[in-house]
C-alpha cells in the first residue's frame, strides 16, 4: 500500500519556510547552469543561422580565419570560373570576393571599446546572405558609406544612423541597420569591398572568397576541386564547418560556470540531504503510526523520497522563472577565431529549461535518498518513542 502523494504535498506546505530556503538553494545553482546552458546555445544558434549549406568559403592554404587570410583577385578570378557555381539571374556566378578587419567602437559595456568585425563586399555578397534592412538602405558601391547589423546599433552608440565611424583613412557614415535574424552577421559591419581595400592598402589582396554551389553535393565536390588546384593553393570549406568552429568562443565561460554550478549542487545536495534528516527526526512518530497502520519500509522509503524531489522540483521551477527574463536578452562575447565581438541573444528555450528540471531533480534524490532510507529502517517502536 503506498502512502498518497498528498500526504508529501501538505507537509511541504507545513514547513514552508524549510521548505522555501531549501528549494531556493537548489533554485540558485539551477539558475546558473540554465545561465549557462542559455548563453551556449544562443551562440550556438546565432553562428549556425549564419551558415548557409550551400556555401563555400575558400581561403589561403591552411587558413582557419577570415581575419588572418588572404586571397588575391587573380585567385578569386579563377575560383569564380570553377563549374558547380550557381549563378545569379543576371547570369553572374554567385561568388563574392572579400576583406575582413576588426575596428575598435566603444560599447554601451565597455567605454575603452570593443573590436568589431568590418567586411568589406560587393552587392553579389549581401544577395548571397538574404537579408533585409529594417532602418535606412545599404551602402552605395565606392562611397564611405555602411550598413551596420541590428545589434551593432543596439549595443554600440557610435554606430547608430546618420553617426560616422573613423576607421582607414577618414570618416565612414552609417546609412542603414540590417537583421540577419539570429545571425552572427548582426555583429558585423558592411562596407563597400573596394572601398575598404584601398582604405586599408589591401587593393589586390583581399581575405577570403564565398561562392555559392548549385546544390548540397556539388558543394562537396566543388571544396574537394578547390583544396587539389595547385594553381590556387588554398582551402576550402563549408560555411557550417566554419561557424561551427567558432563555438569554441563560448568554452572557457561554459567551463566556468560548470564548475561552479558543480561546486554549487554539492551544496544544494546537503542542503537538501540536511532538510530531509530534520524532516524525517521531527517526524518519528508519523513514521512510526505509519507502519502500525501498515505501510511497509519500501512504501515509506518512496513517499520521503517523493518528497525530496517534489522539494527540487520546486527549486527548478523556481529557477525557471528566475531566469527566463534573460531569454532574447543580448550579449558578446569575445570570439578566439575573429578577434572580434560575436553579439547573441540569451536561448532559454523548452529544451534548456527541461535539462534545468531534470538536474534540479537529480538533486533532490541525492540529497533525499539517505534520509528515506533512514526513515524506512526505523523500528516501530523506536520511532514511537523519539520525540
Amino acid at each position: 500500500m503506498a502512502i498518497p502523494v498528498t500526504y508529501n504535498v501538505r507537509n511541504l506546505i507545513v514547513r514552508k519556510t524549510t521548505t522555501i530556503m531549501t528549494a531556493a538553494g537548489i533554485a540558485m545553482t539551477v539558475a546558473v547552469l540554465l545561465a549557462v546552458l542559455g548563453l551556449v546555445s544562443g551562440l550556438e544558434r546565432a553562428f549556425a543561422s549564419t551558415a548557409n549549406p550551400l556555401h563555400v568559403l575558400v581561403m589561403r592554404k591552411g587558413g582557419n580565419a577570415e581575419l588572418t587570410s588572404l586571397l588575391t583577385q587573380q585567385q578569386f578570378q579563377i575560383v569564380k570560373a570553377y563549374p558547380g557555381i550557381a549563378t545569379g539571374s543576371d547570369g553572374q556566378p554567385m561568388a563574392s570576393l572579400e576583406v575582413v578587419s576588426v575596428i575598435n567602437l566603444p560599447s554601451v559595456e565597455n567605454a575603452e571599446g570593443s573590436n568589431v568585425t568590418l567586411r568589406g563586399l560587393s552587392q553579389r555578397g549581401i544577395q548571397m546572405r538574404h537579408l533585409r534592412i529594417v532602418d535606412g538602405r545599404w551602402f552605395n558601391p565606392a562611397a564611405r558609406e555602411v550598413t551596420v547589423g541590428k545589434d551593432i546599433a543596439k549595443r554600440y552608440p557610435n554606430a547608430r544612423m546618420g553617426k560616422q565611424l573613423r576607421f582607414g583613412r577618414g570618416l565612414w557614415t552609417v546609412v542603414g541597420v540590417m537583421d540577419a535574424g539570429d545571425s552572427a552577421v548582426n555583429s558585423e559591419i558592411f562596407a563597400d569591398g573596394v572601398q575598404v581595400a584601398s582604405d586599408f592598402n589591401r587593393q589586390d589582396t583581399y581575405s577570403s572568397a564565398v561562392v555559392q554551389a548549385s546544390d548540397a553535393v556539388t558543394a562537396g565536390a566543388l571544396i574537394k576541386s578547390l583544396e587539389a588546384d595547385r594553381r590556387l593553393n588554398v582551402t576550402a570549406m563549408s560555411e557550417k564547418d566554419y561557424y561551427d568552429a567558432q563555438t569554441v568562443s563560448a568554452r572557457p565561460v561554459q567551463f566556468l560556470g560548470y564548475f561552479v554550478c558543480i561546486i554549487m549542487a554539492v551544496g544544494s545536495c546537503f542542503a537538501a540531504m540536511n532538510t530531509m534528516y530534520a524532516a524525517v527526526a521531527r517526524r518519528a512518530k508519523e513514521i512510526g503510526t505509519l507502519r502500525i497502520l501498515g505501510f511497509p519500509r519500501g512504501s515509506i522509503l518512496w513517499s520521503f523520497f517523493i518528497e525530496s524531489l517534489l522539494l527540487s522540483l520546486v527549486g527548478g521551477i523556481l529557477a525557471c522563472l528566475l531566469v527566463l527574463p534573460l531569454n532574447t536578452v543580448t550579449t558578446g562575447l569575445g570570439n578566439f577565431v575573429t578577434f572580434s565581438e560575436t553579439s547573441f541573444n540569451f536561448r532559454i528555450g523548452p529544451d534548456v529549461m527541461a535539462i534545468g528540471i531534470i538536474f534540479s531533480l537529480l538533486l533532490g534524490a541525492v540529497g533525499g535518498l539517505l534520509p528515506a532510507r533512514q526513515a524506512a529502517r526505523k523500528e516501530i517502536l523506536t520511532a514511537l518513542r523519539e520525540i
